[in-house]
């Protein structure tokens, strides 16, 4: 379907838009662009991307010794025990006291290595979760698109078809003054015409709704109007068999491609290495602590030491310490764990292989649809013409008298029949092959085409 580029009005409601603003008109590239930017679904995958690239992060400064610090003033009243009597007494005093520690992990049973390789692949998996959204989010607003550009196109046929209607009722009315035509006939063309009226009103319902959803798959103003520009569509451009592959090559592209069985893979990935740290919790940990703390009273034994010479010299103490700690049992929690984590691996491995079953079938149906829609385009081609001019014959009799109006509404019944149905031919061909590219893995949104 070759033709040159068509602005089509769409007006979301039928008032008028506010301060008399233009139409804002919108290119299939730009409602993809506005959808990738306003969908709430891929905003929500992006946020969790950001978070698993802050956890990997954090995961490195796990290697890192941790460091801790303190400091107390404390002013008490009442009996104390005063060394330099040695005896109670009633008294106030003060203090003060400060330190700073630092723990490092020696060993934690490879804790932090694992727990940063799964950070990583649990990046890649979100990663790919995110590209197969936006995939999913072009693929619904190309849809949407071309959903409303076929509404357009049915509207319009709708319309001929009653305007056609029209003159066949008012030819009609004109032979029945004359005595030429029964009266009957014109009540016939009459009740044509009334059910050709309807069908635009329920074509205009059916753009309408189309309208509403596109808007809502773009997520933006519904009180604005605007205009979608229609693409060029060469049919005779699509080959026939997608891409020109075979089936096979097809599927192997899918599962090599596909966003979704990759981020399946880098879960099963995580699975993996969470197994492994769960058996690697039954080893020893080694850890070491190392502190400096410091103190001030003004109960000291040496009266005459002042603050700077208690806290930063008398009372600094300095320490150290390792410890190893042996986990021997932890009521079974330790060896459920490792269960568990070979239980979901098992099941992981599942999805996956069903998922990959599951991309074999929608590749598989996807591509018989597109060369079946190659082949009803093609017969949908002659039907049109035929039933194009079976309808000019008819036209031509019953302009002359020689053929009856039933003859003449079956002629032209059977040819809008067909011109809908070429017309439905050709988007589910272009449609189709949008669909085989999204069930390829190879829709990015940098330039769509129909």
């Amino acid at each position: 379907m070759k033709r040159t580029l068509l602005v089509a009005i769409i007006a979301i409601f039928s008032t008028v838009t506010a301060f008399g603003q233009s139409p804002q008109r919108i290119t299939l590239q730009e409602a993809v662009n506005i959808a990738l930017e306003n969908n709430y679904a891929l905003k929500q995958a992006e946020n969790n991307l950001n978070l698993a690239d802050s956890r990997i992060t954090s995961e490195y400064a796990d290697f890192l010794p941790s460091l801790s610090a303190s400091a107390g003033y404390s002013k008490t009243t009442g009996q104390q025990f005063i060394q330099d009597i040695l005896a109670f007494d009633d008294r106030t005093s003060a203090g003060a006291s400060g330190s700073i520690g630092a723990n490092i992990n020696i060993f934690n049973g490879f804790e932090n290595i694992l727990s940063l390789r799964q950070s990583e692949h649990n990046k890649v998996s979100m990663q790919e979760r995110v590209k197969r959204a936006k995939e999913t989010v072009i693929f619904n607003t190309a849809r949407a698109y071309l959903t409303v550009l076929v509404n357009i196109e049915l509207l319009d046929i709708a319309k001929d078809n009653l305007e056609t209607s029209q003159k066949v009722l008012d030819q009609t009315k004109a032979q029945v003054e004359v005595g030429t035509r029964p009266v009957v006939e014109q009540y016939n063309q009459e009740s044509i015409v009334a059910s050709n009226e309807l069908a635009v009103i329920q074509q205009e319902n059916a753009l309408r709704l189309s309208r509403v959803q596109l808007i809502r798959q773009l997520q933006v103003d519904p009180l604005t109007e605007y205009e979608l520009v229609t693409p060029n569509i060469d049919i005779s451009n699509f080959s026939a068999t997608p891409q020109g592959y075979q089936l096979s090559t097809l599927i192997n592209e899918a599962l090599t491609n596909r966003s979704d069985i990759k981020s399946e893979e880098a879960s099963i990935a995580s699975q993996k290495i969470q197994m492994q740290m769960t058996k690697f919790n039954l080893l020893p940990t080694l850890s070491a602590r190392g502190s400096i703390s410091t103190r001030w009273t003004d109960q000291y034994f040496l009266p005459d030491a002042t603050f700077s010479d208690q806290f930063f010299d008398q009372q600094v103490n300095k320490g150290f310490s390792i410890s190893l700690n042996f986990p021997l049992f932890q009521n079974w929690n330790r060896m459920y764990n490792i269960q568990s984590s070979k239980v979901q691996l098992k099941n992981a491995e599942l999805s996956l292989e069903n998922s990959k079953l599951g991309v074999v079938q929608e590749v598989t149906q996807a591509f018989n649809d597109f060369t079946n829609y190659r082949k009803e385009l093609e017969s949908a081609e002659k039907s049109q013409l035929a039933s194009g001019k079976a309808f000019e014959t008819a036209q031509e009799r019953y302009n002359v008298g020689a053929s009856t109006l039933i003859e003449l509404s079956e002629a032209q019944s059977t040819y809008v029949s067909a011109k809908s149905q070429y017309l439905r031919a050709q988007y589910n061909l272009v449609f189709q092959e949008k669909l085989v590219d999204y069930y390829l893995g190879k829709l990015n949104g940098e330039d769509i085409k129909f």
